[in-house]
């Protein structure tokens, strides 16, 4: 078995140490109170501090105490953080990020004038100020031990105790009960217990994080003590516990963590595996259904159960919850907004929304794009704001919400709006746009994603250039998702990103054209209508179906796919749709629903508008899937077309 890096282990928890600096940090410049998120702060600094000299990160430790010592400080002064050093710190975060996961391109020059900075600030606290409430103090009894390889791991007990005495008034007793005697003791190996008396103004969760590296091979007890009740004696030796115990919490901590860290990689690689099943599943199902033996028939079903479960479970593995993404923006609108001289409260909804990885890591880009689009353009300068009795900072209002088979993202700010007008001239020069006629707003703002399209008077660091929102366009289609935008003058604009919930297996509906059979995204797929007699003919006067009063363009797939074989004498028209655009798909048989396993298309097939992947069917042949987002805007041309004639 592949043993781990220690040193790996440190990066990956002094990474969540440092996301939640950063969050604490960010809430500062807003808190009426800001002590408790200054101590938060000084926690993780310490920790970062002594767990980075406990792996061998030397200068981070003494990059993290010089900063931790400004916290201390602030700390004890009670005095709230001035901007200026909050600023400052959310360098000095990024710098020992830089540390951590990369220390040998981390240049010292940006290190020391970053710390010179800090020790500047740190002399403006003045230390005569009234020091804050006293927090109340309370005794708790410890027992623990250590991994019986953690000196190997890298770990020193030594320092653990340190920490765990700058805690407060702490007594540590040593239990060398089951220290094996000199002949059979092996010095690599950590066989001692330890019992602790502790008295603190800190929080349990202290106590904990002295562990954190530690805390899923360790045994830890914890107990708080009643003020009237003395503390017990050491106990009596005991029998040194099983190597691997998991950290047994007896107080109001609770349950031990049950979160494990898993590569992405292996599960990528399950849900691959899952794919590959549901393959050959459907496989087993159509040999059953050819069949006349009941028992195989009952094992098939009883399988397509099992993978459906299987493919259930595999997929909420991959789901994360949408505010790791949101999160990340915090920093960002925070010095986005102070670059530019706006004031911006950034406002989250729907954090719990769960999406699929691969969806999550791909929208870190385009939501880039957005948020820096509406901050530049979007908002008003603070005088403007407060001349249109505006408040005099912004919010900026990130939201997502489950819409069936879709996540709906939005990007909504109470700014200017947009100036239509002014989208339709540029559009026009541009030749996007007819020059005479109405055009409705979804396609007026659509725009506004064309390739080198900017309505900005000048370019400036943040935008103008014409680029951000076509990479917007880009990858929102390449996740099969659609844009809706909206505005109102004076009140601000919202974009809706529309995506599915996962990219790996889909629910799908395959037809067949000609001789070829296709599938359809279920989600995309609103109703299926019969084609009604006279419309078999190839005139586009006749591509329009009226669905309940409203006209809808449909497109004749066999036309497009140059089938040969005769058509059948009943076609169908699916009707699909993305935001409030609809057309009709004409195909010669609804065959029914599929379980859709994606593959993407070759490197020579990559650039045909038509098809967004492949899947293979239970007879081993594939299918191609189609892109809704291409055949609508094909629709919507024909459309305009009829309309011209």
């Amino acid at each position: 078995m592949t043993s781990v890096d220690p040193s790996e282990t440190f990066r990956q928890e002094a990474q969540d140490l440092l996301v939640q600096l950063e969050d604490v940090l960010l809430d500062m410049e807003t808190s009426e109170n800001p002590h408790d998120l200054i101590a938060t702060a000084f926690r993780a600094l310490h920790t970062l501090k002594g767990s980075g000299s406990m792996f061998g990160f030397q200068d981070l430790a003494a990059f993290a105490h010089v900063v931790e010592n400004t916290f201390d400080r602030l700390r004890k002064s009670g005095i709230p953080p001035s901007a200026e050093l909050v600023a400052t710190s959310l360098s000095a975060k990024d710098y020992m990020r830089q540390l951590v996961l990369h220390p040998e391109t981390a240049e010292d020059s940006i290190g020391e004038a970053l710390l010179a900075e800090l020790q500047r600030l740190d002399a403006e606290v003045p230390m005569d100020a009234p020091a804050p409430p006293a927090a109340r103090r309370a005794t708790y009894e410890i027992d623990f031990a250590l991994p019986e390889d953690c000196l190997l791991c890298g770990t020193n007990p030594l320092l653990l105790l340190d920490e765990l005495r700058e805690l407060g008034d702490c007594e540590i007793v040593a239990d060398a009960s089951a220290v094996p005697l000199l002949d059979d003791l092996d010095p690599e190996m950590c066989t001692l217990r330890w019992h602790a008396v502790l008295t603190t103004d800190r929080p349990q969760s202290a106590i904990e994080e002295v562990f954190m590296f530690v805390l899923d091979e360790m045994t830890l007890s914890v107990r708080r003590l009643d003020p009237d009740k003395p503390a017990k004696p050491a106990p009596a030796p005991a029998p040194a516990p099983a190597p691997g115990n998991t950290a047994n919490f007896t107080s109001a901590s609770g349950a031990p963590p049950t979160g494990i860290r898993v590569a992405a990689e292996r599960v990528d690689s399950l849900m691959d595996r899952v794919g590959e099943l549901v393959i050959a599943q459907s496989r087993l199902r159509q040999i059953a259904q050819a069949s006349h033996d009941p028992t195989l028939r009952t094992i098939a079903e009883e399988i397509e159960r099992l993978a459906g479960e299987l493919r259930g479970a595999t997929m909420g593995i991959r789901m994360i919850p949408i505010g790791q993404l949101f999160g990340r923006f915090r920093r960002v609108v925070h010095d986005l907004a102070r670059d530019l001289g706006k004031s911006v409260n950034l406002v989250t909804v729907g954090e719990e929304t769960e999406l699929d990885k691969t969806v999550i890591e791909s929208l870190n880009d385009p939501m880039l794009h957005l948020i820096r689009n509406a901050i530049d353009h979007g908002f008003e300068e603070v005088g403007a704001r407060a001349a249109a009795g505006k408040p005099t900072a912004g919010t900026l209002t990130l939201s997502a919400r489950h819409a069936g088979a879709q996540v709906l993202i939005t990007i909504a700010d109470d700014g200017r709006g947009m100036d239509r007008e002014r989208i339709r001239a540029k559009a026009v020069e541009a030749e996007l746009l007819p020059e005479a006629g109405e055009i409705p707003d979804s396609e007026l703002f659509a725009v506004i994603f064309s390739p080198g399209f900017s309505t900005a008077a000048e370019v400036t660091s943040v935008s103008g250039r014409g680029v951000g929102m076509d990479v917007v366009k880009r990858t929102i289609d390449g996740l099969r998702g659609f844009i809706e935008v909206a505005s109102e003058p004076g009140a601000g604009s919202a974009v809706t990103l529309r995506l599915p919930l996962t990219l790996a297996i889909i629910d799908g509906l395959l037809v067949r054209v000609g001789s070829g059979r296709y599938v359809i995204p279920l989600s995309s797929v609103e109703e299926c209508v019969e084609l009604p007699v006279g419309s078999g003919g190839g005139s586009d006067a006749r591509n329009l179906l009226n669905i309940r009063g409203d006209l809808v363009p449909f497109l004749r797939l066999r036309e497009m796919f140059a089938a040969t074989v005769p058509p059948d004498p009943y076609q169908k028209v699916v009707i699909v749709a993305s935001g409030d655009q609809r057309v009709g798909l004409v195909v010669d048989q609804i065959i029914g629903d599929h379980q859709t396993v994606i593959k993407s298309l070759s490197r020579m097939h990559a650039d045909v508008p038509t098809f967004s992947g492949a899947t293979i069917l239970g007879d081993g042949t594939v299918a191609l899937i189609l892109d809704i987002v291409n055949l609508i805007a094909a629709g919507r041309a024909l459309e305009q077309r009829l309309k011209a004639s």
